[in-house]
């Protein structure tokens, strides 16, 4: 794209403000710029002030296998898992684009160190996870690591200096997250600095779009990937590529599948798993009705009790088909930090704008079918979001001890 072509674009779509200083970059920033520009997905912006969130349809309890099955199945499960995984049948995608802001640490959060006595970091948690079951299948597992333009460099050098925590590097890619455009109130789209708009990741569902962007196919159709098993950072306890997981799934004819852990009590916040209008879907717990987060069960258990902790599998024949479908895109108010007119940098300490995400619990939605499969919170669940209190730092080391994990 040509500056002329940029401006005539913007022109045309009332955002000329956007090339003001464009003649004061570097040929290099013009040059990003430019392609930024281009990049612009414009029916985004179609979507301000219509509500995105359709109404919700009839909840039912989903398919589900409990802790007691998966115990009393638990051979058959991982042998179809092994096999699976000793087939190259297996990837793995490790959502990583996110900072340790909220940790008051300014590099990428997985490189936290929740050691007490040495250092042992986010990271390298979730490798020593994954080795687990390299060392049980004796065979590694393709590992994608999705990180953000802010924090990849740093990322992949992080993995470098401390040579990939014992995992063979020739199994991990690194790539990219998609980036979206934030815009004002008033639909104009905002600055980070001069020759740079203000973008922020695409959201959790956009993975598997930025990994064919990416080029990342070619390699999942060489190795022979069938399954892809997507999971968050921040849950250092986390079970990767489990064989008992990926068995259940397989084992039922099931073509994804979701990690849920069971709802402590009625208001507890997280999103629970069930069935809508007959497909899988995910309600957030604000939107659960009074009646339906109380609801009991034969046996007094909470009806609507599997909290989905963000550790799903997916065919890859079925998210091929599913990434070329419309995913809906939600609008979500935000914080933006934002360049004036006059070139200030401005940090509001109030939403003043837009962003555009793409949520995973669209894709669960897209999915024929789906497992819930039970994990127990105390072996499996432990998120770090905060530095102290609930699912922080100081929860998850507790947890880590608890599993004999040296700190």
């Amino acid at each position: 794209m040509t500056k002329e072509q940029a401006i005539e674009l913007l022109e045309s779509r009332g955002q000329g403000h956007v090339m003001r200083g464009f003649d004061n970059l570097s040929e290099a920033q013009k040059e990003t710029f430019l392609a930024q520009i281009e990049n612009i997905n414009w029916s985004d912006f179609e979507l301000i002030g219509s509500d995105s969130a359709n109404a919700r349809g009839e909840f039912a309890v989903p398919p589900a296998i409990e802790l007691s099955e998966i115990e009393a199945r638990k051979d058959e499960f991982e042998a179809a898992g092994l096999e699976a995984i000793k087939k190259g049948e297996v990837g793995a995608i490790l959502l990583a684009g996110g900072m340790g802001t909220r940790l008051g640490f300014d590099l990428p959060k997985g490189c936290y160190n929740v050691g007490q006595t040495h250092d042992l970091y986010i990271f390298e948690c979730l490798i020593n996870n994954l080795l687990d079951v390299v060392k049980k299948a004796d065979a590694f597992i393709p590992l994608y690591i999705m990180t953000s333009e802010k924090n990849d460099k740093a990322t992949r050098d992080f993995f470098a200096e401390h040579d990939y925590f014992g995992y063979n590097s020739d199994f991990v890619k690194f790539f990219i997250q998609d980036m979206a455009c934030a815009v004002d109130y008033d639909g104009k789209l905002l600055l980070e600095e001069e020759g740079r708009l203000a973008t922020s990741p695409n959201g959790n569902g956009g993975w598997y779009a930025s990994m064919l962007k990416a080029g990342l196919k070619s390699d999942i159709q060489a190795r022979g990937v069938k399954w892809l098993n997507v999971f968050a950072v921040d849950n250092v306890l986390q079970r990767i590529a489990d064989p008992l997981f990926i068995g259940a799934t397989i084992l039922g004819n099931y073509v994804s599948g979701s990690k849920v852990v069971r709802k402590v009590e009625p208001a507890e916040k997280m999103g629970l798993l069930c069935l809508e209008d007959g497909k899988p879907g995910i309600v957030e717990y604000y939107e659960m009705s009074k009646e339906m987060s109380e609801a009991r069960a034969a046996d007094g258990s909470l009806l609507y009790k599997y909290g989905v902790i963000l550790n799903y599998l997916f065919s890859v024949e079925k998210l091929d088909e599913i990434v070329d479908n419309n995913m809906v895109v939600h609008v979500v108010e935000k914080k933006i930090p934002f360049i004036d007119a006059d070139g200030n940098k401005v940090s509001p300490t109030e939403p003043n704008g837009y962003k555009f995400e793409l949520l995973v619990l669209d894709m669960i939605h897209m999915m024929d079918n789906n497992l819930a499969f039970e994990v127990d919170r105390n072996y499996e669940f432990a998120p770090i979001k905060n530095l102290h209190g609930v699912d922080s730092v100081d929860s998850a080391r507790e947890l880590l001890e608890k599993n004999g994990i040296v700190l």
